[in-house]
């Protein structure tokens, strides 16, 4: 018959608790060394130090990432064919030619008429803001985040630039290619001042002595002394410019996907007047070429110096 001791199943009486120094044995804090200590209390914590927020500084920082951001972003869709500074991308290529306009055997009859007194035109480099590229022989005009050079006495401080022709007679008609919203073209006298007042980057059509139409993303604005009137949006890219000063017109015509009349000023024009552009950071214009056009007999090639 198996036989079971019972004595190694029963509790030992020397196992169970005993407090220390209550009786022989070890006790319990001695089959568990170092217990006691964990039911001791915390020391006192010290004053506590708050956080140290320099508002100034995280909203600089912030600032500055959100202007890198956008230059980003306008950079992805036009990436500039000319470098700001040859040093920092090595030998520079030779730029693309421009596209140029059609021929004349593809254009309707009313921008076949306009092109009878096409010019070809220039961007004064004289006069460009200091953050404005021309590049292609001055037919085309970008706008950089970092200034392109140091400033001279005849920049605009406005983010603005004119052309080096002016005309006070007769007809003209020029066509110019956006690459996008937030542009604004136009013409002024010699006397519009190229320096900044106030908070307004732009002075084209604010005074007398301009006309101006602003091309923004979900509208147009025909800028007159300081009066604005709101147009529907652009379609295309591609604006004509028809500056009559005979008549006193000066008539804006979208082309793109087809010739269409935006917008006409009517006004006495009394001295010579000259193409000038506002543009946005990121923002390209192009004077469009047409092969053969010349400057008529009257038109100054370098217009007056501008206040």
């Amino acid at each position: 018959m198996l036989r079971v001791s019972w004595s190694k199943w029963m509790i030992r009486p020397s196992c169970r608790y005993q407090p220390e120094g209550s009786g022989p044995g070890p006790g319990f804090p001695a089959l568990v060394p170092g217990l006691t200590q964990l039911f001791e209390p915390p020391e006192p914590l010290g004053p506590l130090t708050p956080p140290q927020w320099d508002e100034d500084q995280q909203l600089s920082d912030l600032k500055e990432l959100l202007s890198l951001l956008c230059g980003l972003l306008l950079e992805e869709g036009h990436p500039s064919r000319v470098p700001a500074k040859a040093a920092d991308s090595g030998p520079v290529e030779a730029p693309r030619p421009l596209a140029q306009v059609p021929s004349t055997r593809m254009l309707c009859p009313l921008r076949r008429e306009l092109w009878q007194n096409y010019r070809n035109l220039t961007f004064d480099p004289d006069s460009a803001n200091r953050h404005f590229l021309l590049s292609h022989q001055n037919q085309q005009v970008k706008h950089h985040r970092q200034p392109q050079g140091p400033a001279r006495p005849g920049n605009f401080e406005l983010w603005q630039v004119q052309c080096s022709q002016s005309f006070q007679a007769g007809r003209h008609y020029w066509e110019v290619r956006t690459s996008g919203h937030s542009v604004t073209l136009g013409v002024a006298y010699p006397e519009l001042m190229r320096r900044k007042q106030g908070t307004h980057t732009d002075n084209i059509g604010r005074g007398p002595s301009s006309w101006g139409l602003c091309i923004q993303e979900d509208s147009i604005q025909a800028w007159h002394k300081g009066e604005v009137q709101r147009l529907p949006s652009l379609c295309g890219r591609l604006v004509g410019m028809d500056l009559d000063l005979t008549s006193g017109c000066l008539a804006f015509y979208s082309l793109e996907p087809q010739t269409k009349l935006l917008h006409t000023f009517h006004a006495l024009f009394n001295r010579p007047l000259c193409p000038v552009f506002w543009l946005l950071e990121g923002r390209t214009l192009t004077l469009c070429h047409q092969p053969g056009a010349e400057l008529p007999p009257g038109s100054q090639e370098k217009s007056s110096d501008l206040s």
